[in-house]
């Protein structure tokens, strides 16, 4: 396996230089985690747009059936959707001009990794945003 994860440092960087997080597979069902991580990241500051076919509206934000119906650019995009389903997300994050790749807990592809990194992208895997935030930033994002 030839991948790894950002340093502490740059994943700090990373989420100082962040301001809008498009989340593909954000649940409008409060109960799921892709809903309180996101929920979350809302109130340290970042903007969040939703990206589920499924739904409108989610966390009083327009909700995006896909990453390119997002009409302005896109800082990161978090990923709640299973392994299998990252390498197209990876396509679509690249031509929109996403600058990283943030596939959450329990999700893993090296081919997905491969397709961002081609294109210049930070890729993170595998990892928690909400959690890294709290320990990187515990005072909130600083400008």
């Amino acid at each position: 396996m030839s991948f790894s994860n950002p340093s502490r440092e740059q994943l700090k960087e990373l989420l100082q230089q962040t301001k809008t997080i498009a989340v593909v597979g954000l649940s409008d069902n409060r109960e799921r985690v892709s809903y309180m991580v996101s929920e979350a990241m809302k109130k340290k500051g970042y903007r969040i747009i939703p990206v589920n076919p499924n739904a409108t509206e989610i966390l009083d934000e327009t909700c995006y059936p896909s990453l390119s119906d997002i009409p302005f650019p896109v800082d990161l995009v978090n990923v709640f959707r299973r392994s299998e389903y990252t390498p197209e997300v990876a396509e679509e994050a690249v031509k929109i001009g996403a600058k990283a790749l943030w596939l959450q807990l329990g999700i893993f592809s090296e081919e997905a990794a491969h397709i961002a990194e081609a294109a210049g992208m930070t890729v993170v895997m595998d990892r928690c945003i909400k959690v890294e935030d709290s320990i990187l930033l515990p005072t909130g994002k600083q400008a």
